[in-house]
């Protein structure tokens, strides 16, 4: 039962009993309030949306810890980098409040604040989503206030640098003859630095010019995590056959103890940014090249070598491991401009062809000018 009593001549009590059987109250100055609240959680009740509010009054902090703790079943890189987030940019925001406080102008005040990358910033929020949506979908609060929040865009333009074909020769040509390999296969087949560092013998199909990409190497606290791929699934990218002969020479003079195609010169796992200051980098400045050339630039320009080659973007999404066909025209939708005049370009020629081939009895063809021969003077 639920019922509004009066307590004094501006204090209004609202009284009503929950699914967990244990009743509650709240003091209002008006009737006319208290009774719209008891309403509303009578009707909550009925259909099934109910909100116990003690859940909501605990703390970001302990909520957020003991997500963490439910997070079993992820994989260790992505936990390290979760904690990260928690510890150094939500907990100074949002740790004391309550759950059930924080709304959405909070969380874009949040972003407001924010001196970083887009990427880096949807990084956190996706976090912060996470952690809030868990709340929801466990009826700790009513919703989620990361929904309907937009994010800074980035600019695939002002982000990415893409190498052409010499650029690329001239960088293999300067690394260390070790990893020249490994520099064509970021750079024509678009693997991420995980994939290519995991990647075995067994998942070469050098013969078809194949690799199949299963597993990630993770780097966490000095420990190596195989992992699948970013977009959690496998996937099978077709290698230029000079690629993979180059591969198959690169496996016969450098074996190695990690059992992995490329490896550190004492036969160990490639640690990233070891490899990174140590090779990759010196190699970049003395090719000539941008030194502000990331690896992963090394994958943007396989992106960019596909669409020079009119690859569908379909295709280069099921080759990079996009999840979504959105990732990929998000990021490298720029570098499409000529498909709207292809288009355009292919239309016409339809256009042209089905009239010439179907002219209307009575009618005059709809055809471009340049299309219709006009009849001489005098006839």
């Amino acid at each position: 039962m639920a019922h509004v009593e009066r307590r004094t001549k501006n204090k209004w009590r609202a009284r009503y009993r929950g699914p967990d059987g244990m009743e509650r109250s709240r003091t209002f100055t008006t009737k006319r309030d208290a009774q719209q609240w008891v309403d509303s959680m009578q009707v909550a009740k009925v259909r099934g949306v109910w909100i116990d509010p003690s859940l909501g009054r605990q703390s970001f902090s302990d909520y957020a810890q003991s997500w963490v703790l439910g997070r079993g079943h992820v994989v260790p890189g992505t936990l390290i980098k979760e904690k990260g987030h928690i510890a150094n940019h939500l907990l100074p925001a949002f740790g004391s409040r309550q759950l059930s406080s924080i709304q959405s102008a909070d969380v874009r005040a949040w972003i407001a604040t924010m001196e970083c990358k887009p990427g880096t910033i949807a990084a956190m929020f996706g976090t912060l989503r996470g952690i809030m949506g868990t709340a929801s979908r466990d009826g700790v609060i009513g919703r989620n206030p990361c929904d309907g929040v937009d994010l800074p865009r980035q600019s695939a333009q002002e982000e990415m640098l893409f190498l052409d074909p010499d650029e690329i020769e001239r960088l293999a040509a300067a690394i260390d003859p070790r990893y020249r390999a490994l520099i064509y296969l970021a750079a024509y087949g678009g693997l991420r630095w995980g994939e290519i560092a995991a990647l075995r013998p067994e998942s070469l199909n050098l013969l078809r010019g194949a690799v199949d990409v299963r597993m990630s190497l993770a780097e966490v606290s000095g420990h190596f995590y195989d992992q699948p791929p970013k977009s959690g699934k496998p996937r099978t990218v077709s290698i230029p056959r000079s690629l993979a002969e180059l591969i198959g020479e690169h496996m016969a003079l450098w074996p190695n103890e990690a059992g992995t195609v490329f490896a550190s010169p004492n036969g160990s796992r490639l640690r990233r940014s070891l490899w990174y200051r140590r090779f990759y980098k010196p190699a970049v400045l003395a090719a000539g090249l941008n030194p502000r050339l990331r690896f992963h630039d090394l994958r943007h320009t396989a992106a960019a070598l596909a669409i020079a080659q009119s690859a569908h973007p379909k295709s280069i999404q099921e080759r990079l491991g996009h999840s979504s066909i959105r990732i990929t025209l998000d990021r490298y939708g720029h570098l499409f401009p000529h498909l709207d005049e292809s288009m355009q370009q292919g239309l016409d020629e339809m256009l042209v062809k089905a009239a010439a081939a179907s002219p209307r009895p009575g009618t005059q063809n709809v055809l471009p000018l340049k299309a219709v021969q006009r009849p001489r003077k005098g006839r």
